[in-house]
């Protein structure tokens, strides 16, 4: 029995809305940027247009052959009206919102020919609401990067061999907002693609540069999961974390491609899921033992730090999430729990319990309005937990008491 001076804790809070309709496992779930959509994926294929002020779905269409469904799906502002979903047929397909819905078929279609389970990652940069106000020279107009560039005098390996030079240049130029990062098909590497061109614009560790007898990535096994991003201190070149089956986690430049900037191992088993934060600053891992791992990345030298280790009772994170304004992040665990952070502290805020099968994934709304997770018990549930507080007058953001 609590003491009586002593304030009782609170419980954590329930779903404020449950998505039913999928009749497979959701495997994946993000939010469109700026109209209230949430979309998910199941392991039937189907791909799912929910209305999250209604709780009801606006569309569905079949995205991918039921035998390997539909692994992630992704939207960004710098995409406007598509989404992006990646099956494991090999391909990933570009589908348009319209007044009705989903279209009801692609708009095109990236084979990549890889057949894993590792999530695709759209490209990140800082937030401009976020961004450091003094000592920065990023200025972004989107959650999306500006450019994604390698050195002039450096050859593009690894790709389609038809290429011309300079048909491999431009790929290499072109608009960040429309590159992808995925695992290769060497499951080892990692892949940027162009997704509009569908063009491989070049892989990790590139073939030829990496040094056969001493790999980077061939000896750490599969990679399970990567995220792309563009700090501001790379002046618009593209950055990618990858981490693979070993437990670790490997820091990526462009402008280097034939050897990690840093590695680190946080994980005694399978890193599974990895996520930057708002300012491309830091991030959090999860894997299939039982820790959660924050850090920093320092960009001058090009190294992690582990800030916080976080141990668990059970093991097993599928997915992590940090909220845009850096004050929670979530993970999806193995366990039905999804566990709630405080992102700047480390100290756990809540355990969710709603779900009864395995989380999956767990991603936030760009509003911080909104949380969704989804499972293997073909549901999809929405959270409000810790909504930003409105501005003051002054246009100030009150401070938030957690942090």
């Amino acid at each position: 029995m609590a003491s009586p001076g002593r304030p009782r804790r609170r419980p954590p809070p329930d779903p404020v809305a449950v998505l039913r309709g999928h009749r497979a496992a959701v495997n994946d779930a993000c939010f469109h940027p700026s109209l209230p959509l949430l979309f998910s994926g199941a392991a039937d294929g189907e791909l799912r247009a929910w209305d999250t002020a209604s709780h009801r779905t606006a569309s569905s269409v079949w995205a991918h052959g039921g035998s390997a469904g539909v692994y992630s799906v992704a939207a960004s502002a710098g995409l406007g009206n598509k989404i992006i979903s990646q099956g494991r047929d090999g391909t990933c397909k570009c589908w348009v919102i319209e007044e009705v819905g989903l279209s009801r078929k692609p708009l095109f279609t990236v084979k990549t020919s890889t057949y894993h389970f590792c999530k695709m990652s759209l490209v990140k940069s800082p937030s401009p609401t976020h961004a450091p106000q003094s000592g920065s020279s990023c200025s972004t107009n989107d959650v999306e990067p500006q450019r994604a560039i390698i050195e002039e005098n450096t050859e593009c390996r690894g790709v389609n061999s038809t290429e011309s030079p300079q048909e491999c240049e431009q790929g290499i130029t072109s608009n960040g907002q429309n590159l992808m990062a995925i695992a290769g098909q060497e499951s080892s590497q990692v892949e940027l693609w162009d997704i509009t061109s569908a063009r491989k614009i070049i892989c990790l560790p590139e073939i030829c540069s990496a040094n056969t007898t001493d790999h980077p990535t061939k000896q750490r096994g599969l990679c399970m999961a990567v995220q792309a991003f563009i700090p501001c201190e790379s002046a618009g070149y593209v950055n990618i974390l990858s981490s693979y089956e070993d437990g670790s986690t490997l820091w990526w430049d462009v402008r280097k491609p034939g050897l990690p900037l840093s590695s680190v191992k946080y994980h005694s088993e399978s890193a599974l899921s990895i996520a930057i934060d708002g300012l491309c600053s830091g991030g959090i891992s999860g894997g299939a033992d039982n820790k959660i791992a924050m850090f920093t990345l320092d960009h001058p030298k090009g190294t992690f730090t582990l800030r916080k280790e976080i141990e668990l009772e059970r093991p097993g994170i599928a997915d992590t999430a940090i909220r845009l304004d850096n004050k929670i992040a979530a993970t999806a665990g193995w366990d039905h729990r999804i566990r709630v952070y405080n992102y700047n502290k480390g100290n756990a805020l809540a355990v969710l319990k709603y779900h009864n099968a395995s989380c999956n994934a767990v991603t936030f709304s760009s509003d911080c309005k909104l949380m969704a997770s989804c499972s293997a018990d073909t549901t999809v549930a929405l959270w409000e937990l810790y909504p930003p507080k409105p501005q003051s007058k002054l246009g100030i953001t009150a401070t938030d008491d957690m942090c």
